[in-house]
């Protein structure tokens, strides 16, 4: 069985929905944190995102906060 290939997924064009700049920097962070745990699993590691925390704005709005627990090499 194959592993999924991760790709970032595609902005909004500028004319039709600009996207604000942190938007695009989770969006990055997020396809950068897929790349590293791609390669540390074809190193022989076993990751997982845990959600720590939740945070909140006061105004509805809210974000999930990860660490990885990484299991050592067979």
């Amino acid at each position: 069985m194959s592993a999924p290939a991760f790709a970032p997924a595609p902005m909004p064009a500028a004319a039709d929905n600009p996207t604000p700049r942190a938007i695009i920097r989770v969006a990055e962070a997020a396809h950068r944190l897929n790349e590293a745990v791609r390669r540390a699993t074809e190193d022989g590691y076993s990751i997982e995102l845990i959600r720590v925390s939740r945070i909140h704005d006061g105004a509805g709005n809210w974000g999930d906060q990860v660490v990885p627990s990484v299991r050592e090499k067979k």
